[in-house]
Order: C-alpha cells, then sequence, then structure tokens
C-alpha cells in the first residue's frame, strides 16, 4: 500500500509544476507559481530540522549504542554543519565551472565584435553616433545573454543538487518504513509521507522546470524523485528479516546518513530556494507579492512540523 500511494503521490507534486504550459495560472511568470514554490520551499526547510535531523540525533543517541563516544558528542549536528558546507562547496564550484563555461561560449562573438569595428576605423571608415548607439546595444544584448545564461546555469546546478539531496534521505525514510514491524504506526506514517512527497516534489519540480531541461533529462529526474522511497520501502521489505533496524550498524549509517541529509536540505532550502527567491528584484519590487511568499513559506514549514507527530 505504501509503494503504490507514495510512487503516486511522488508523480504527482513533482510532475504538477512541468505541466505548466496547460496550466497558465501555475508558469513561472504567475505570482501563484512564486507562492507554491514558496510553500515548498517551507516544506523542505521543515522536512531537514523537523524530521531528518531528530531521528537522526535519536539514532547515534539511542540506548543501544554504546555510551562513548556516541552519547557525550552530538555527532548529528557536526555532520548536518560539514554536509551543509560540503553542499556550499559543491553548490559553488559547479556554478563556477558551468558559468565559465557558458561565458567562453559568449565571448567569442563579443571579441569579434570588437575586432571588426576596429579594422573598421583603421579603413577609414566614418564612424556615426548611430554605430555607437548600435555598438552599445550590441554589447549590451551580449550582457543580457551572459546573465540570462549564469541565471540558467544556477538553476540547473540547484535541481541537480536538491534532487540529490532529497533522493538519499528518501531511499533512507522508504527502508526505515519497509523493515519495520509497527503496523500500528506504518498506516499515520504512510499518510504524511504522501503529503510530504507531493509538496517535497512541486518544489523539486519548480526547480526542474526553471532549470529548463529538455524532455528526456525532465523525465528521468521525476522517474529519479517518484521511484526512491517505493524502492527503499520495497528494500526494507526485502531486507527485513537480516536488517535489524536497532543494530549498532543500522543505527550509525542510518543516523549519519539522516544528519548529512538535513544538512543538506537545510542549505539548500534556505540559501538556493527561499533566499534566492526573496532577495530577487521581483519580490523586492513587490511587498505584496513579498508577504503572501512569506506567508506561504510559514504554512509550508508549519504543516510539514504537524507531521512529526507521526514520524
Amino acid at each position: 500500500m505504501a509503494i503504490f500511494a507514495i510512487l503516486v503521490t511522488s508523480m504527482i507534486g513533482v510532475s504538477l509544476s512541468l505541466v505548466t504550459r496547460w496550466i497558465p495560472a501555475l508558469s513561472p511568470e504567475n505570482e501563484l507559481f512564486m507562492v507554491v514554490k514558496c510553500f515548498a520551499g517551507g516544506i523542505i526547510l521543515s522536512t531537514g530540522f523537523m524530521h531528518v535531523l531528530p531521528d537522526s540525533f535519536d539514532m547515534l543517541r539511542s540506548d543501544c549504542l554504546e555510551e562513548k563516544p556516541w552519547h557525550e558528542f552530538p555527532f548529528s549536528g557536526l555532520v548536518a554543519m560539514f554536509s551543509a558546507l560540503f553542499t556550499l562547496m559543491v553548490d559553488s564550484l559547479a556554478t563556477s565551472f558551468y558559468s565559465k563555461k557558458s561565458s567562453d561560449e559568449v565571448i567569442p562573438e563579443s571579441h569579434n565584435g570588437a575586432v571588426g569595428g576596429h579594422e573598421e576605423q583603421e579603413m577609414g571608415v566614418v564612424v556615426s553616433v548611430g554605430h555607437f548607439h548600435a555598438h552599445g546595444h550590441h554589447h549590451a544584448a551580449i550582457q543580457a545573454t551572459k546573465n540570462e545564461g549564469t541565471q540558467l546555469v544556477r538553476y540547473r546546478v540547484v535541481a541537480m543538487v536538491l534532487e540529490l539531496g532529497i533522493i538519499v534521505h528518501s531511499v533512507v525514510i522508504g527502508l526505515s518504513i519497509g523493515a519495520s514491524n509497527n503496523t500500528c504506526s506504518i498506516k499515520g506514517l504512510i499518510v504524511a509521507l504522501c503529503f510530504h512527497q507531493m509538496f517535497e516534489g512541486i518544489g523539486l519540480g519548480s526547480c526542474i522546470l526553471q532549470a529548463q531541461y529538455k524532455l528526456l533529462k525532465r523525465m528521468v529526474l521525476v522517474l529519479f524523485f517518484s521511484v526512491t522511497t517505493p524502492f527503499g520501502i520495497a528494500l526494507g521489505i526485502g531486507l527485513s528479516k537480516i536488517y535489524k533496524e536497532n543494530s549498532p550498524s543500522a543505527l550509525i549509517t542510518v543516523g549519519m546518513l539522516n544528519a548529512s541529509s538535513a544538512g543538506l536540505l537545510i542549505y539548500m532550502s534556505l540559501v538556493d530556494l527561499l533566499s534566492t527567491d526573496f532577495m530577487s528584484l521581483r519580490l523586492q519590487n513587490n511587498i505584496k507579492l513579498q508577504f503572501k511568499s512569506y506567508v506561504a513559506v510559514f504554512l509550508g514549514a508549519a504543516s510539514m512540523s504537524v507531521m512529526a507527530k507521526w514520524n
């Protein structure tokens, strides 16, 4: 039941943002798209703080682990902190690499235009005011193209890194559900996970949409997000006889993975999703939209926090 329900809700959530060409109200230029994206950002932020990170603390401070060193040092906080810093490093280096690659494709065109201008002057061609005006427009167009290319690179890096973080913690969650023998708690958890996967999918789908990937790559990203939690559940069911969720090795491994996922999700939601949108000219110049977006963030974070009751 969990495999089917979570697979369907995951596909609905991540695909919803990708069909906006048939739903004008949800196009990226529309205010509703921004509000929904901020709501999903709040969902992802709350997932890191209220679900994944507390689970990591519980596991790495379990009574099944030795007092030293697990109960004497906050390993979950340490791993989450370094995970966020590592995500920052990957985010920065990937953006720098692809931005340079993108700018190298534009610079030769600009260089050729400048050389052509010098040749015309050396040949004694009369340079009019109109020529300077056109030349200025040419450079402005090149700069605008470079800026658009840089923004597109950022969207693509964000989509890939966010997808990676979500996949890691989705597999871990699925594994825990599949290996669990407590059927009473699983029913409420399935409902909470369906809600979580749908809105987390909306957030990821909006990033994939802004990245302007080709259809094949979009389908691959949608497929990976949709099947990771069901795959984890199926894996947990298959390993339920040999996988003991309270064994020291399982607690340490899953606890560390949860901490690293939490650091990544918290960084991505605050820095690459929410901060980027709220500091953009679109929101800075529209106080009304900014207020709506803040309300959406708080609602998303609050609603996911309530779901922690069944975590």
